[in-house]
């Protein structure tokens, strides 16, 4: 979060040119005026800029691992995989975990993949 935030104030510098420009070209008018004018053509750029700056993404799934678990699906004792976020996918409070052994893991990812639930 520090990295994304650090980021944003270095976006937010990149909007004094833009403000300074047309504060100089415009600089026989209210001065309220300019400055309105010159925030919304910021608005107009930096809108774009934020909201990819803001946008949450999962790249990389998050997997939760445990060793010694049953598996929901084949009932073997065995080290444990459980999917928990994707972009389209969140488990991050479920109650109740289901975890599967690696075969039968794989084999949920295809269905989810198949239902269009992970991209």
């Amino acid at each position: 979060m520090i990295k994304k935030y650090l980021f944003y104030l270095f976006r937010w510098q990149l909007s004094t040119p833009i403000l300074a420009l047309v504060l100089w070209a415009l600089r026989g008018y209210n001065d309220w005026i300019v400055t309105i004018i010159a925030n919304l053509l910021g608005g107009l750029v930096f809108f774009w800029v934020d909201r990819i700056i803001f946008k949450v993404e999962y790249r990389n799934p998050l997997w939760e691992i445990k060793d010694d678990i049953v598996c929901v699906n084949c009932g073997k004792i065995c080290k444990g995989y459980r999917l928990v976020k994707t972009s389209n996918y969140d488990r991050l409070n479920d109650k109740h975990p289901e975890f599967r052994c690696a075969t039968c893991s794989e084999e949920k990812i295809k269905q989810l993949n198949n239902r269009g639930v992970i991209v």
